[in-house]
């Protein structure tokens, strides 16, 4: 069998090899990337971030119609599957797909369709669909497997009522109820997501609360508009077992509550994309969820070995993962180490309403005695939020009372997401650059939704003495 040369092998097409790949092309260097799938994107395209985000603003567009015109509610009702929802998410998924591709066409890097498995240190086998195989020789490597939602081996995921986190964007009809076993990111989305269809939605957390890395007043704020939104939270709870029946799936929990759902969507937990690819014969190790250790500069115990993205682990953002891959590039042309760059990394949950949060929290100022302050600007008060009727939620400013330096900001809201960068480009600078001031010293257009950094500024600044 004829060996194929490179500079560099990228094993995985989402965010975090695409961003290697992409960067070592650029470098001039020979790249090769091996993808299981036919087509690139990786999960982040296909099965996760991707189809669920557009998904999301599809069912927000219905509720917002049906809001806007409730005399339309029966007829939107009828024609509103879940299958029509899907249809906009897989329209967004294409279009993905093609403008990814054009990447790898344009930088000549080449594509190997197959499973990837470590034959030696410097040469890798990809095998295809249909069992025929080829050798990839290269100077260093980059693991950006990604992950696939944790099944547990007493699940029975071939029953048509029992789903992952990646098999519920199969699914044809609305069901009239849903189950979600793990209140994380993806269950917290999903449970926004069908209840907004509505669908009756019982959300079973493991923890004491909703998503206790957040701020304690934004995952008190999302429990809150949770249950307003009709969804039934159940804390600290354990699974015994599941129970299939032919109409429907009972959840048996250590407490002994029994619930029944016609549809039950696990979503408790991720796990590396590192089975059968020969990382052991090599000494690289994975973790009970198959992910990868690897140091500063992103390699593993075998240093022309790369790992990124979320076979890393923390934090497993898209975001991040396209950075981490650029990185591990960057040091594998250069010789530089560029991690520092990505200290303070945005979160986005896209709920509803949606949440983003960076810097640290008032729990861990608290716990740190750093002397803080607090600004708030509810968006209820705000022109553009009354205009375009987007009233709930509220943006939240951390800053040290003496330096005024900006140590968290929190968002709860419509397009909390986009709202946060504002912050981020002035929390990013260095030294006196970053500080509250710039945003009552600034001028910002009105109505707008950035005046809210203005009016939380103001606000926090007004507890001083």
């Amino acid at each position: 069998m004829s060996t194929r040369h490179f500079d560099i092998v990228v094993i995985g097409s989402g965010p975090g090899g695409e961003g290697a790949a992409m960067k070592a092309a650029k470098e001039g260097k020979r790249v090769c990337m091996v993808d299981n799938r036919q087509l690139v994107g990786g999960a982040c395209t296909h099965t996760a971030t991707i189809p669920s985000k557009a998904l999301r603003h599809a069912i927000q567009r219905l509720v917002d119609v049906q809001n806007d015109h409730p005399e339309l509610r029966v007829e939107l009702a009828k024609v509103s599957k879940f299958k029509d929802m899907m249809r906009k998410a897989s329209s967004v998924v294409a279009r993905q797909v093609q403008l990814r591709t054009t990447f790898y066409e344009r930088n000549r890097v080449e594509l190997s369709i197959g499973h990837g498995r470590f034959l030696d240190a410097h040469t890798l086998e990809v095998t295809d669909p249909r069992g025929a195989s080829e050798l990839l020789s290269a100077k260093s490597f980059v693991i950006a497997t990604g992950s696939r939602p944790y099944r547990p081996p007493n699940l029975d995921f071939t029953h048509p009522r029992i789903y992952d986190s990646d098999t519920i964007l199969t699914m044809n009809e609305t069901p009239m109820t849903m189950l979600i076993y793990g209140a994380g990111v993806i269950g917290c989305e999903y449970a926004s997501m069908f209840r907004m269809l509505g669908v009756k939605v019982d959300l079973v957390n493991t923890r004491d609360r909703l998503l206790s890395f957040l701020d304690d007043e934004i995952s008190d704020a999302l429990s809150y508009h949770l249950r307003e939104q009709g969804v039934l939270i159940r804390h600290q709870e354990q699974m015994e077992r599941v129970e299939p029946t032919d109409d429907g799936v009972v959840l048996h929990l250590k407490s002994g509550k029994r619930l029944k759902t016609e549809i039950f969507l696990w979503a408790n937990g991720r796990t590396g994309n590192t089975y059968d690819m020969g990382l052991d014969k090599l000494g690289i190790q994975t973790d009970s969820r198959g992910n990868v250790q690897v140091n500063d500069a992103y390699q593993t115990v075998v240093p022309h070995i790369y790992a990124v993205g979320d076979v890393v682990g923390i934090p497993s953002l898209a975001s991040a993962s396209y950075d981490q891959g650029r990185f591990a590039a960057t040091h594998i042309v250069e010789g530089r180490l560029e991690h520092k760059l990505v200290k303070d990394i945005p979160s986005g949950i896209y709920t509803s309403p949606e949440i983003s949060s960076l810097g640290r929290t008032e729990q861990e100022l608290t716990q740190q005695n750093v002397p803080y302050e607090v600004g708030h600007a509810f968006f209820k008060s705000l022109a553009r939020a009354q205009i375009t009727g987007r009233t709930v939620g509220m943006l939240k400013l951390l800053f040290h009372r003496d330096t005024r330096e900006i140590l968290g900001i929190h968002c709860l809201g419509d397009n909390a997401s986009e709202i946060i960068h504002i912050g981020q480009a002035i929390m990013s600078q260095d030294g006196p650059g970053n500080s509250i001031d710039y945003f009552v010293n600034t001028t910002f257009n009105y109505p707008t939704m950035a005046e809210a950094y203005r009016v939380a500024a103001l606000n926090g600044l007004n507890r001083l003495f």
